[in-house]
């Protein structure tokens, strides 16, 4: 019998997501200790990895 290995399609749209969300908070960590700060800048996070996904990522694949 012939093994056949099919090759597994990483989804990379939660690996920058979730870096996205892990920068922002850390950043307003670093910034200011208060948690508005902080939750604002993980959505902002949140936000440019969305942007970037769907403007640089999406565009590379599409080639």
């Amino acid at each position: 019998m012939e093994h056949q290995h099919e090759e597994k399609e990483i989804n990379l749209k939660a690996l920058y997501y979730i870096i996205g969300l892990i920068t922002g908070v850390v950043t307003g960590l670093v910034i200011d200790n208060g948690i508005g700060l902080t939750i604002g800048l993980g959505v902002t996070g949140l936000l440019f990895a969305a942007l970037y996904q769907n403007v640089f990522v999406r565009g590379r694949e599409e080639r």
